[in-house]
Order: C-alpha cells, then sequence, then structure tokens
C-alpha cells in the first residue's frame, strides 16, 4: 500500500517537499548587530603618555603607531558611527626615535665581553632618527586625535608651550603641536571638539622616579596629580563628551624591574672563594660569605655605616638598564656595588607603590564624579604578570618570551596593544550599554625573532 502511495506521488509534490526541505535546514546568518550605546563616537580623541602614542621597543616608530591601543579602539568604533582618528606618525621607513636618540630595538644577536654570543634586543641602527623630532607635522598632517606624547606626566597635558624645545619642552610634542611655543596639549586635544575621549595618564608621574631608581626625577604630589587628572576631564567633559578612563598599572610588575633577580649572581665555588678573600670582615670572615650557586648582588646604599653598600634583599629590584657586561667581566654587583640608578630599595618601592594607590583613588573618584567608564588596567596587568591564555595563546610579563611586552621592558607589544585596547572597549560597552565589537588579538604579533 505505501510503495503504491509513493510511486503515484506527483514529481511536482516532490520538488516542492525538497525546495520546503532545503529552506528548513538551511542555516538562518544574521548580520552582527553593533550598537555605540549612550555615546557619540564621530570625534574620538585620546590622552596619553608614550603608550598612547604607540611607543614600543624603546623609540617611536611607525609600525608601532599602527598598533597604539587608541587606534585599535578607533578602528572598532567605526563600525558605530565613529569617524577617522589621525595620528602624528612617523616615516614607515625610519628608524624609529627614542628619549635618548636612540633607534628601535629589534632582536638580534650579540657577542657579551666574555665571548658569548646570545639573542638579546639590540638597536636597529647606531642613531635614532633624530631630524623626525626637530620637523613639525602638524601643518602636513594635523590636527590629530591620538594626544599621547612620549614622556607626558599628567601635569604637562595642561602646560602651555610644552612643545617649546628651546625652553625645555618636549621634543615629541613639538613635532605634533599646533603651536609648540604656546599650545598645550590639552588645548590641541580640545581644538578637535572630541564628543568621545578616552584619558590614560599619570604611568610617567611615577614611572620616571622609578626607572632612574629614585636617583632622580620624583614622584608627582598627589594635590598636583589630583588638579591636574580634574582639569584634564573637566575640559574634556565642558562640551557635554563622554569619556572613559584608565587607573595605572603596578610598574613593579613590568619586565623592566623583575627580569633580573635579586639573587640573580651565579657563581662557581672559586669564584666565591676569590671574592669572599677580596671582601673580609675584619675577624677573619667575609663580608657577604658568597658561595657556589646563585647569590645576592651588592648594591650601593649610602645609609649602610661606613661601607656604604649591602647585599640586596628580596623585594628590592636590580633594573634592566644595569650593564651586564660590568657585571660580568668587571665586577659589577660583587667588589663594586650596583649604583642606586640600577636599584629599587624596599623603601623607594613602598614610596612608588604608596603614590600609584594614592593616584588610582583619585582617577577612581573622578570617573565617578564625571560619569566616566573606568578601565582597570592594573587588574588586567596583574592578570597578565600571573599569566593569561588568549584564543589558545598563553601571555604574561616574562620579558622577550611572555609575548606581551615589547623590547624595552615597559611597553606593550602588538598583541598586548590589541588586549589593551579590549579592556577599554569591555569597559565602554558595559558602562554605556554598547555593543562595539572586540579586536582580534590574533591579528597582531608578538615579539618578532629573527
Amino acid at each position: 500500500m505505501m510503495k503504491l502511495f509513493k510511486q503515484s506521488f506527483h514529481r511536482s509534490a516532490l520538488v516542492i517537499l525538497g525546495t520546503i526541505a532545503f529552506a528548513a535546514c538551511k542555516p538562518t546568518i544574521d548580520a552582527p548587530s553593533y550598537s555605540k550605546g549612550s555615546i557619540n563616537p564621530t570625534t574620538y580623541v585620546s590622552i596619553g603618555n608614550s603608550i598612547t602614542s604607540g611607543y614600543a621597543d624603546n623609540a617611536l616608530y611607525y609600525n608601532g603607531q599602527l598598533v597604539s591601543y587608541p587606534n585599535l579602539i578607533a578602528q572598532q568604533l567605526k563600525l558605530v558611527g565613529g569617524g577617522n582618528f589621525k595620528q602624528p606618525l612617523m616615516s614607515p621607513g625610519s628608524v624609529g626615535i627614542g628619549s635618548s636618540q636612540n633607534s628601535r630595538f629589534v632582536l638580534g644577536y650579540a657577542t657579551d665581553c666574555l665571548g658569548a654570543t646570545s639573542l638579546m634586543p639590540v638597536p636597529y641602527a647606531s642613531t635614532g632618527d633624530v631630524a623626525a623630532l626637530g620637523t613639525s607635522v602638524y601643518a602636513s598632517e594635523g590636527p590629530f586625535n591620538n594626544m599621547g606624547v612620549p614622556g607626558a606626566k599628567s601635569f604637562h597635558v595642561l602646560f602651555p608651550g610644552y612643545g617649546n624645545v628651546s625652553a625645555g619642552g618636549n621634543p615629541f610634542f613639538y613635532r605634533m603641536a599646533s603651536n609648540p611655543s604656546s599650545t598645550s596639549i590639552m588645548a590641541d586635544a580640545m581644538a578637535m571638539n572630541p564628543t568621545f575621549f578616552s584619558v590614560f595618564i599619570g604611568n610617567n608621574d611615577v614611572l620616571a622616579y622609578a626607572m632612574n631608581g629614585g636617583a632622580s626625577d620624583s614622584i608627582t604630589s598627589q594635590a598636583t596629580f589630583s588638579a591636574s587628572i580634574n582639569g584634564i576631564v573637566n575640559a574634556l567633559t565642558s562640551g557635554g563628551a563622554k569619556g572613559i578612563i584608565g587607573n595605572i598599572p603596578d610598574i613593579i610588575n613590568l619586565p623592566y624591574f623583575t627580569t633580573i633577580p635579586w639573587n640573580g649572581l651565579a657563581l662557581r665555588q672559586g669564584q666565591a672563594d676569590t671574592l669572599n678573600a677580596f671582601m673580609p670582615d675584619g675577624s677573619g670572615g667575609s663580608l657577604y660569605n658568597f658561595h657556589a650557586g646563585n647569590n645576592a648582588f651588592v648594591i650601593a646604599d649610602p645609609s649602610v655605616p661606613f661601607l656604604g653598600k649591602r647585599q640586596i634583599l628580596p623585594g628590592e629590584y636590580i633594573l634592566l638598564n644595569t650593564p651586564l657586561d660590568c657585571v660580568k667581566c668587571h665586577y659589577l654587583g660583587t667588589l663594586v656595588p650596583i649604583p642606586n640608578m640600577h636599584v629599587l630599595t624596599k623603601a623607594e618601592v613602598a614610596q612608588i607603590e604608596s603614590a600609584i594607590a594614592s593616584f588610582n583613588g583619585v582617577i577612581q573618584a573622578t570617573a565617578s564624579a564625571k560619569g566616566l567608564a573606568l578601565v582597570d588596567v592594573n587588574g588586567f596587568m596583574n592578570k597578565t604578570n600571573k599569566g593569561i591564555v588568549y584564543d589558545g595563546v598563553a601571555l604574561n610579563t616574562q620579558f622577550v618570551t611572555g609575548g606581551s611586552f615589547s623590547l624595552d621592558g615597559i611597553h606593550l607589544n602588538p598583541i598586548g596593544n590589541a588586549l589593551l585596547a579590549n579592556e577599554f572597549i569591555k569597559s565602554i560597552n558595559s558602562f554605556f550599554g554598547a555593543t562595539i565589537p572586540q579586536v582580534d588579538a590574533t591579528k597582531y604579533r608578538g615579539v618578532v625573532f629573527p
């Protein structure tokens, strides 16, 4: 009976049923639905320092600027109505320029004083692109949405004439300022009439002191920092613009401070015996009792009576700028103490961490009072320090091998910047009810190996 029924079923009916069945099984693909929420992304302006500018590998250079976290944010904002995002770009062929007139770092092979060759950060060129800092690009490329200026502290943002190099101004601002002798970062930012903004400033208010081992520069006072942050935010919100602000990470977790271990003085027994003989304590023993294996380095400390030196303690840090050839071949860290400019003592660390906590309190209070989204950059960096996995890629803050920091141990590399951009985007979405897509960080590189 069933067989007869099938045979008598009209061929056209089968075609219709087949068409219906195919249509029912075909997956429905909806276009992604993006929303700007309650923000107006038309003109996005970012305020910050070197990390905002795209500075990386110890220099400002073209490819680093392209992956600055605000530029990555701006590309995502375009999906919800954002406009162009202009940056004071270096020439694509430039070797880059750093604060010491150096070129950018690349990973290469170098031979140390012992004749051993190993892979390490080396300058791409003998000197940096010094001419770039003496050439204004404002007339041809400005005005700019990215107002990140390497070296800027919080109070520098409001300082008129900050780019006046003849009066000790910042050459990185000189090249991008509308009028270096009179304008401020803030004034040029406001000239853009921002409809949305990000602020990530204050790292240098502590970092400059820390990177010099507390031997020069100073930590910005809380009063000055508070007045500066409030002045910046008040100006940016004066026209009704909404925005987002990032807090300051615990800089002690950066590779610049953690790469050289306090007890990284590796000695053989014969070396230890020789050092002990050269450093008697006056009673038949040795001042430091060096032994085979890992030992604590000797650092300068004027507070130690008569000697002016001591062994470093756990919780103190030897900076990445310490000349390692002098350690290997000229007894730096043993017979010759490591100078204060290369060391952070516990007292200095306490000052740094106290200042960061204080500054972050100011930032949080300002965000709350002004209705800004708050990005917990500190929390993000702490998680990265412990190790994170993004789309199957493991990342941490270890120098070179950790995959998230550039070769200066201070600034993020492209994938690190992409992940930071995502932290900003997540906060924007949560606070302002937006659905801006995150950056696909897998499209961005880590450290380039030769």
